[in-house]
């Protein structure tokens, strides 16, 4: 088989003290590895030095999604303690996709606080659940659950960070521009501006918005032997017309992050400005319209690693991932940077 489509050739070791438990402060001191195609040159310098690597007249586009405290703790009427993390709403805004630690059945009923009670209605084979939410006795919708879960919810962080979430986390696992509540995951590319070095971004170069609802299947592993047999998670996005104005023409573009990246090549593919993205960026399905990526060191044989493949190959990728190992940089989401040009 094709070496692009095994899965364990994306495979890399990673010392467990490289990952990345809290963010470095300031924010814009985490290292930046630059890798600029053309010259195929690496240059390592700190985030802070960003805006003098990014092409004179290039348009940056943002993510402005914001992480919810979907992570809540309650108990069943039998006693037993129940984790559950909200995904995403369906399309009946009153059932929602969830994942479950703890023994659950169609019926069961778990109990949090401040009154706020879910009710499992299907077990879906992934590991997924639906359920719907009552307060005091009422159905709630999306915006109200979100409001609750404000009060009650934890920050829900990725799993190798393998720590409980702080206080500090409500700001550090948010970028400064996060604007529509609905992602369980941040786009961690843009959580290493600072204010100053954001306004700076913002004087030098014109910004433009997409929205893309991170779920927890950002974190899913590729479980199967060939990469074009993983089910690819879907994600809800929208567009603004100014952003798809600026897509639709040939002017260069520098997207922050991989949701970008992915909401990005979907509209290049599809056109359309709303809806679910499930694209799979790989080797063998390159990005047509995103010319430069900022992007983190993300998980061994995930679909992340896999996208910036996409633009480098797989055999640079993994050159400068051992790169940054050896230069002991920091990895994941509160990790350091890599600009690709």
């Amino acid at each position: 088989m094709n070496k692009e489509l095994l899965t364990d050739s994306y495979n890399y070791e990673l010392p467990t003290h490289l990952i990345a438990k809290y963010p470095i402060q300031p924010k814009d001191s985490a290292k930046l590895l630059v890798y600029n195609r053309v010259e195929n040159k690496i240059t390592h310098t700190i985030f802070r030095n960003l805006l003098d690597f990014i092409p004179k007249g290039c348009n940056i586009f943002l993510n402005d999604t914001k992480v919810i405290k979907a992570r809540i703790f309650g108990k069943k009427a039998t006693g037993g303690k129940i984790e559950l993390l909200l995904n995403r709403p369906l399309e009946d805004t009153y059932r929602f996709l969830v994942l479950i630690k703890g023994r659950v059945n169609i019926g069961t009923e778990i109990f949090f606080q401040d009154n706020l009670i879910a009710t499992v209605e299907e077990l879906y084979s992934d590991g997924s659940r639906v359920v719907s939410f009552r307060y005091k006795n009422k159905s709630i919708c999306f915006e109200e659950l979100i409001l609750l879960l404000d009060k009650i919810g934890h920050i829900p962080l990725p799993p190798y960070i393998n720590r409980e979430d702080t206080q500090n986390d409500q700001q550090d696992y948010q970028t400064l521009f996060a604007k529509k509540a609905g992602a369980v995951a941040a786009p961690t590319a843009s959580l290493h501006f600072t204010p100053k070095l954001f306004k700076e971004l913002e004087n030098r170069y014109k910004i433009y918005k997409i929205t893309l609802h991170i779920g927890a299947g950002t974190f899913k592993p590729v479980e199967v032997d060939n990469i074009l047999h993983h089910p690819m998670h879907s994600e809800y996005f929208t567009i603004p017309k100014t952003s798809s104005d600026i897509l639709n023409s040939n002017r260069e573009i520098l997207a922050i992050g991989t949701t970008v990246t992915r909401t990005v090549e979907h509209f290049a593919r599809t056109k359309s400005m709303e809806g679910e993205c499930n694209l799979f960026l790989n080797p063998l399905n390159r990005p047509i319209r995103v010319n430069h990526l900022l992007t983190n060191f993300h998980l061994p044989k995930s679909t992340l690693i896999m996208l910036v493949s996409a633009f480098i190959g797989r055999k640079k990728t993994l050159e400068l991932y051992q790169e940054a190992i050896s230069k002991k940089y920091r990895f994941f989401s509160y990790g350091d940077a890599m600009l690709i040009l």
